[in-house]
């Protein structure tokens, strides 16, 4: 079974920090453009950041440049959102998705898998 699955999210103060990960099953994540989404009750999904298959392309969401850090493991099969100085917009659902392609220098448009999201509160 191919699938992605988030992890890491939780409630967290203003300020504060979470890592999430993203670890793929089912297929190797070495060809693939992962990128992290986000959707607020009641808000359209938002792309967040996306890494390429080799890591030399990161991109971010004016939101959240310089507080979050893309970053990948291949041999774990994993990717990562660090996320530092939490404020209370980052609150939502986050998401990562998988794009077929190898060395991608751009934010995917086309996803081809996509995780069941983590939950991501920040509340005082």
């Amino acid at each position: 079974q191919l699938q992605l699955v988030e992890s890491g999210g939780g409630l967290v103060q203003p300020g504060g920090s979470l890592e999430l990960s993203c670890v793929a099953s089912g297929f190797t994540l070495d060809y693939y453009t992962i990128g992290w989404f986000r959707q607020a009750s009641g808000k359209e999904r938002e792309g967040v950041s996306c890494i390429s298959s080799t890591g030399g392309y990161r991109n971010y969401a004016d939101s959240v440049k310089g507080r979050f850090t893309i970053s990948r493991d291949n041999a774990k099969n994993t990717v990562y959102l660090q996320m530092n100085s939490l404020k209370s917009e980052d609150t939502g659902i986050y998401y990562c998705a998988a794009s077929l392609g190898r060395n991608v220098r751009q934010c995917p448009t086309h996803l081809d898998y996509w995780g069941q999201g983590t939950q991501v509160t920040v509340s005082s």
